[in-house]
């Protein structure tokens, strides 16, 4: 255990992680020994940055389309659920009960729902089942969870992916600068240089 603990202290802070397979980005603090590391000259490393760059964004919109559509799941789940428990909460009264209720967007319709045990619930893909009141609120109530955990996961997925959007952005703009310091210090030393002779 000590082992594990003094050779976790002597890693460096620095190294990439992965969450849900996006990759980390390391933090470049000193460019030359990044370069010598990954045996590659500015222009391929500035070229491998983008790349990597230009995945997270692409990830990012995948990203954001599933927590929209999660974000619009939710409240059809949960007015699923209040149907079903008010249709729960009216079944002992004996009395049938008018309701008016979506057909498609925007058109509605009306219906006199007498005393029943069942209701049929709408599970996409062309597929309706009839489910009793007890085993539909379940089956909503958990699915109402799942969808929340799901965009909790997501929304913490955007927010590592953002870090490793701006770790990579400013690793290019470190090695751009780097390289532009290099440059003007050659120019400089050519020039000198010409100068004395």
């Amino acid at each position: 255990m000590a082992a594990a603990a003094s050779s976790s202290s002597t890693e460096s802070p620095k190294t990439t992680t992965e969450r849900r397979g996006i990759p980390g980005a390391q933090f470049v603090e000193d460019v030359e020994t990044y370069l010598s590391q990954t045996a590659l000259d500015v222009n391929s490393t500035l070229a491998f940055l983008q790349e990597r760059l230009q995945q997270y964004k692409l990830v990012e919109m995948k990203l954001l389309a599933q927590q929209r559509g999660l974000q619009a799941k939710i409240p059809d789940i949960e007015k699923c659920l209040d149907v079903v428990v008010t249709l729960q909460a009216e079944k002992g009264t004996g009395e049938a009960f008018i309701a008016d209720f979506e057909v498609s967007e925007g058109i509605y319709s009306r219906a006199r729902i007498e005393d029943n045990d069942s209701v049929c619930l709408w599970l996409g893909a062309n597929v309706m089942l009839e489910y009793s009141c007890e085993e539909a609120t379940s089956l909503l109530k958990k699915n109402s969870e799942n969808a929340k955990a799901s965009l909790e996961v997501l929304i913490a997925d955007l927010q590592f992916l953002r870090d490793q959007v701006t770790i990579t952005q400013v690793t290019i703009a470190r090695v751009y600068n780097w390289d532009v310091h290099q440059r003007r210090i050659r120019q400089t030393a050519t020039s000198s240089a010409t100068k004395d002779s």
